[in-house]
């Protein structure tokens, strides 16, 4: 009898199946999906990572599926690391960021600061996409995006405290 009742119930579940129009889906129908497609709430907070995300990426225009690439640098003043300099890329708007993230440690300290931002073709021997910071104490700074994808290209950057007569500079590692 218990047999019977589940050959039923499995019947009654294949002509249910049978009346779900061709293409429709429906939560959970179908496998699932691989961690990278699923969605995710993303966050708009700064981050030391670099969060393509952020209020300062879309103010620079940076296309949200960027990731880093290659390794990260860092700007040192006094032989006392100050920054990060990073290279992220979009697959979707075929660009490359420079990205630099001031380090807590000397914002508490520093007073305000000058910033750049940029990446540096090894093809054509250029900074591009750079952008300028002057007299600011924020935190997160990304360049414009730049058409290098097909080049070797660094992320760089600077950060000159006020009162020193130069800026300290640094540069991620070059990625072709």
């Amino acid at each position: 009898m218990r047999i019977r009742y589940k050959k039923t119930a499995i019947a009654a579940l294949t002509c249910a199946m049978m009346a779900v129009p061709a293409g429709a889906a429906y939560a959970g129908s179908g496998p699932a999906p691989k961690p990278s497609e699923r969605s995710v709430s993303k966050s708009t907070a700064p981050s030391a990572k670099g969060n393509p995300a952020s209020k300062a990426a879309e103010a620079a225009g940076v296309c949200d599926d960027a990731y880093q690439i290659g390794s990260t640098g860092y700007v040192k003043r006094s032989g006392v690391t100050i920054a990060s300099v990073k290279q992220f890329y979009s697959p979707e708007c075929q660009e490359n960021y420079g990205y630099v993230w001031v380090w807590e440690s000397f914002r508490e300290t520093a007073g305000d600061y000058d910033v750049t931002s940029a990446v540096y073709s090894y093809s054509q021997d250029e900074v591009l996409g750079k952008r300028g910071w002057l007299n600011t104490t924020k935190q997160e700074f990304w360049s414009h995006g730049t058409d290098t994808v097909p080049e070797c290209t660094a992320a760089v950057g600077s950060v000159r405290k006020a009162g020193d007569p130069t800026p300290n500079h640094g540069a991620s590692s070059k990625r072709c």
